[in-house]
C-alpha cells in the first residue's frame, strides 16, 4: 500500500522514510493510522538477518509521523497554510516496547494530545498489531518554522523533524 494523497499533502515525509499509510480516524485530539511494513523494505535486509524485526526507532518514527498529520490538520485548522511551518519533536520519554513487529505485520498508530503549552503540545502514542500492544510513548512536539530551512526542506536546526 502506498500513502494516501492527504498524508502526503500534510506532512513533507517520503519513501522511503514515510511510515505512515493510511489516516483511519481523526478527533479534535488525536489521531489514528496504519502502515503495513513490507517484507521488500531495505532496513529489514540488515536488521537481523535471517530474523528480520522492525527496528524499534522506526516504530517510534510511525508514531511521530502519526503525530506530524495530527499537528498538520490542527495547524491547518487554525489557518496556517501548508509549508508554514513543521513538527518538531521536543522530548521523547517513557518508551516501552511490548512485542515486536514482523515483516508483513499491518500496526495502527494512536497519537492523543495531553496537553498544550507555551508552544508545546505533549502527546502520548500507542501502537496495536492485532489488537495486542506493541508500544506506548510520551512525547513533546512544537510547531516550528525551523531556522535554517533550505528550500529543499533540509534543517540545521537543534530540534528533530518529526
Amino acid at each position: 500500500m502506498s500513502a494516501s494523497p492527504e498524508i502526503l499533502s500534510l506532512i513533507p515525509h517520503r519513501p522511503p522514510f514515510l511510515f505512515v499509510d493510511e489516516i483511519v480516524s481523526a478527533t479534535p485530539k488525536g489521531l489514528v493510522a496504519r502502515r503495513t511494513f513490507r517484507a521488500d523494505e531495505e532496513f529489514y535486509k540488515g536488521h537481523y538477518p535471517g530474523a528480520p524485526i522492525t527496528p524499534g526507532v522506526l516504530l517510534c518514527e510511525a508514531v511521530f509521523q502519526t503525530a506530524g498529520l495530527y499537528m498538520a490538520r490542527k495547524a491547518h485548522a487554525a489557518g496556517l497554510k501548508p509549508g508554514e511551518g513543521v513538527p518538531l519533536i521536543a522530548k521523547i520519554s517513557e518508551v516501552r516496547f511490548r512485542s515486536p513487529v514482523y515483516p508483513g505485520d499491518t500496526i495502527q498508530i494512536e497519537v492523543t494530545e495531553k496537553e498544550a503549552m507555551g508552544g508545546f503540545t505533549m502527546l502520548s502514542g500507542v501502537m496495536t498489531n492485532q489488537g495486542k500492544r506493541v508500544m506506548t510513548l510520551d512525547f513533546s512536539v512544537a510547531w516550528k518554522t525551523p531556522e535554517n530551512m533550505t528550500k529543499t526542506g533540509e534543517s540545521a536546526g537543534p530540534a528533530a523533524h518529526v
